[in-house]
């Protein structure tokens, strides 16, 4: 048991917190209720405010430790490996596997915890939409360094290119979503690389 503003605190908090990150994954923002989310955590309301404030921050919590567990195999692959050509390969084919691990929702949570917002919650669409534009920003930069270096010609669209498989990646978490295999998403990533400019 731990302590929070000096009153005792009778639940794991990080335990909590995947299980919010599970239930906003699997439903979407909007749809993932306080009662939804108090029971997945296994605490009542009042705990839940005292501990993360309020629905819309636990989402902003849920999402940021989506980002550092589940969703930082992309980070990893453009950090890691040398050439761009190589770091969206290995970012494609770690996507179908992560996107279709049964040990929690199929595809990825930044893409589709808020698919289907009323303008209420546009500000959870935006904070989304942001962290998609900063992957799309990631793989330009490297298809960029790639072009200094000359293993890519001068005359390679990085933006469109960056674009094209950040587009891949969103139709893979939709076909995961929709039932797809690993082997099926595995077979979509190797076509699209096939699109890589010689």
């Amino acid at each position: 048991m731990t302590k929070t503003g000096g009153r005792p605190r009778g639940f794991d908090r990080d335990a909590a917190l995947e299980r919010a990150l599970t239930e906003f994954w699997q439903y979407g923002y909007e749809a993932t209720s306080i009662a939804s989310l108090t029971s997945a955590m296994g605490i009542n309301p009042p705990s839940l405010y005292g501990a993360f404030g309020d629905k819309r921050k636990l989402f902003t919590e849920a999402v940021r430790h989506y980002g550092q567990t589940y969703g930082a195999f992309g980070g990893r692959a453009l950090a890691e490996e040398e050439t761009a050509h190589a770091a969206v390969r290995r970012l494609l084919h770690e996507a179908a596997q992560e996107y279709t691990d049964p040990g929690h929702p199929p595809g990825c949570m930044v893409i589709t915890a808020a698919t289907n917002c009323t303008p209420a919650a546009e500000d959870v669409k935006a904070e989304l939409r942001t962290l998609r534009e900063a992957s799309k920003h990631a793989i330009r930069e490297k298809i960029l360094a790639d072009q200094r270096a000359g293993h890519l010609a001068a005359s390679v669209d990085a933006a469109a290119l960056a674009m094209f498989y950040a587009a891949a990646l969103q139709g893979m978490s939709t076909q995961a979503c929709d039932g797809a295999g690993r082997s099926d998403l595995e077979r979509l990533a190797d076509i699209a690389m096939t699109a890589w400019p010689s």
